[in-house]
């Protein structure tokens, strides 16, 4: 195991910065995602990290070596790619004990490794067996187990699942977890598939533009993201987003308004703000009657209903400009468009006056024009807020 640091690393094509300023520090025994959109530097990140890129300026160091120079067979790195690259004309123990064979190491050695990661990835008996021969998840258990006899300090894991079906991908997430837990071992995981960061890593380190944006536990960056990119990226479906201006009673928006106290916020009456709340924390007006935080009610039309199963996605509407499906940005839903997520007996049909409530609890709102988080969460409405100050100032009075 080793600690990885990565000190003021840019990565330079010319006029392109691939990678900018990324400052990052990765514990021992870690497994951390790098998550991103494609294009957004965290494969270049990794590359840096492996040797097979050299950054601009910076330095890198694993554990306390700096490996900034070094090439990459003695940064003491193992990397499992997306595409597989097995060698088609060896067996299973061939590709494994591949790297082993070519650096000299003694039979006895090889065996032993060899036997000791087919264990660990589940091959045992299959060592004599074919690429050809393998389903595509034993493919790559092969091609992991390749990366394990080497016994390295860091994996380095670039999209290893991208080419498996959506339900051997859910299988080998659980398999990487566990290898994870049985090696002990610091892992740096490059994906776009969000669900693969919130449910393997320990933490996840969101990279957009060559930038880090966060690197939190995933439940840190769903519920406190930190900025309007993490808000959008983390979360799917993703959070609604909808522009207003901030007024001494709460938000001012073009569909509805909102009363909340505004007096604690890192911002003042007149900003512009943009207000942020999840699917899920949207909720008819009838089952927001029981939620003590509930906002008050907000009027609109449901328009598309998608039912998954164990919940229905309900589009809604807040006018009647229906026709609007794409915001400038071509975002997935438009700017007089929510998202709420409603349990699978809800009776809600296309085309329903809907009354909504908002989960004040767990509203976001952030600087339009940073698009830093300014709260997640806000406090009690002014006027109940006012009511409740005078009502103890009542009953101090009366005691007196």
């Amino acid at each position: 195991m080793a600690r990885v640091t990565l000190d003021n690393v840019t990565k330079r094509y010319n006029d392109v910065v691939a990678v900018d300023d990324m400052n990052l520090e990765i514990e021992d025994g870690e497994f951390i995602c790098l998550v991103g959109p494609s294009g957004c530097g965290k494969s270049t990140t990794m590359e840096t990290v492996a040797g097979l890129t050299k950054p601009t300026s910076g330095t890198i160091h694993i554990g306390d070596t700096e490996v900034t120079n070094l090439p990459p067979k003695d940064r003491g790195v193992a990397m499992v790619f997306q595409n597989i690259a097995l060698f088609p004309h060896m067996d299973v123990y061939d590709n494994i004990s591949f790297g082993l064979r070519l650096r000299d190491f003694d039979t006895d050695e090889i065996d032993r490794r060899v036997e000791e990661a087919a264990e660990v990835v589940q091959l045992q008996g299959m060592l004599d067996r074919m690429p050809d021969e393998l389903s595509g998840g034993q493919q790559q258990r092969v091609a992991i187990a390749r990366a394990i006899v080497r016994e390295p300090a860091v994996f380095l894991m670039d999209e290893p699942l991208a080419n498996l079906d959506a339900k051997l991908r859910v299988h080998m997430r659980t398999e990487l977890q566990r290898l994870h837990k049985q090696l002990d071992t610091t892992i740096i995981y490059v994906t776009h598939d969000q669900a693969e960061a919130m449910t393997m890593s320990d933490r996840i380190a969101v990279v957009n533009d060559g930038q880090l944006q966060q690197i939190d536990p995933p439940l840190v960056c769903y519920n406190e993201p930190a900025n309007l990119f993490v808000a959008g990226f983390i979360g799917s479906p993703s959070m609604n987003f909808v522009e207003g201006e901030l007024t001494t009673d709460g938000l001012e928006t073009e569909y509805f308004d909102l009363e909340f106290d505004v007096d604690d916020l890192d911002a003042a009456p007149g900003d512009t703000v943009t207000m942020g709340i999840r699917p899920e924390d949207i909720y008819p007006a009838t089952q927001a009657e029981s939620l003590a935080t509930a906002s008050s009610t907000v009027d609109a039309t449901s328009d598309v209903l998608e039912p998954m199963g164990d919940e229905i996605f309900v589009y809604l509407a807040l006018d009647d400009a229906n026709e609007e499906t794409m915001s400038d940005e071509g975002a997935s839903r438009a700017s007089n468009q929510l998202l709420m997520s409603v349990d699978p007996d809800s009776r809600i049909e296309a085309d329903d006056a809907v009354s909504v409530a908002f989960d004040r609890s767990k509203l976001h709102l952030f600087d339009t024009a940073s698009g830093e988080a300014i709260t997640h969460g806000v406090e009690a409405e002014p006027s109940a807020k006012r009511a409740s100050a005078t009502a103890e100032a009542d009953s101090g009075g009366q005691h007196e």
